[in-house]
């Protein structure tokens, strides 16, 4: 069977439980991401077969939805200012995906896509330039279990790249409730992210996180009041996969309530 870049493919070794995008060929070993997780891979090409008929975004908008209902705030008699978003993604197409949906709930965002080695060197300039409340550093990741040992950075394909994105933005804010900043992606080494100074990050299981996580959990703290400190259990199990895929520290929100309208 003959495979291009961009074809949607799933792998036979893992019984097809995943469902990815072909970004590269090399030989006979084809690079692979997510559709729907932010899980990056590499296989044979005797591995994989063609997926056809597949909406990519065929739960969005139930996620956009659920979000949308859950806001729960009063517009008859008060105004309101949700906090800024920056949202930093290695994935073009999840970046869209995430700007649609701050765009549904009236959020002010700026998204900027940057491969995930190059986000540490850029992130800075773009803190300056945005003056955001609130970060996402995100893309795709991956945990190398086969070499056993969880703690090693090297046994993951970003992790270290988000934790050098971390530290250069608290070189800019300290303070976790003046800049929070949510981190990482498939598989990505919980425990180190937040070490470094995120107040969210994946994952605390290794396991896959959606496409939309860091943007539920950013959009949870834009309209979160910036006088009380958020839900933290609510915020986290409007994701996917719950505590198992993120995890966080207790933070104050951002939102700005104003009377009257």
């Amino acid at each position: 069977m003959n495979f291009q870049v961009g074809d949607l493919v799933s792998r036979i070794s893992h019984h097809h439980d995943v469902i990815f995008k072909i970004v590269s060929i090399q030989d006979n070993v084809v690079s692979l991401q997510g559709l729907n997780v932010r899980l990056c891979a590499d296989s044979f090409i005797d591995d994989i077969v063609k997926v056809e008929d597949v909406n990519d975004n065929n739960d969005d908008d139930d996620i956009i939805e659920e979000n949308v209902r859950d806001l729960n705030i009063d517009r008859n008699h008060y105004f309101y200012l949700p906090g800024k978003i920056l949202h930093i993604d290695g994935d073009s197409d999840y970046l869209d995906r995430c700007m649609h949906f701050y765009d549904n709930l009236g959020i002010k965002a700026n998204g900027i896509c940057i491969q995930e080695q190059k986000i540490a060197s850029k992130i800075k300039p773009l803190i300056m330039e945005f003056r955001p409340d609130i970060i996402v550093i995100t893309g795709h990741d991956a945990y190398y279990s086969k070499k056993n040992d969880i703690k090693n950075l090297e046994n993951y394909e970003n992790t270290g790249n988000f934790v050098k994105a971390i530290k250069e933005a608290r070189k800019y804010e300290k303070n976790q409730d003046k800049l929070i900043i949510i981190a990482g992606a498939c598989q990505s080494n919980y425990e180190e992210l937040i070490k470094a100074g995120a107040n969210f990050a994946s994952s605390p299981k290794r396991i896959n996180i959606h496409a939309l996580d860091p943007a539920i959990i950013a959009s949870s703290l834009a309209f979160s009041d910036r006088n009380q400190s958020i839900d933290l259990i609510h915020v986290i199990e409007k994701t996917k996969y719950g505590s198992d895929g993120v995890g966080g520290i207790i933070t104050s929100g951002t939102m700005y309530v104003g009377y009257p309208r």
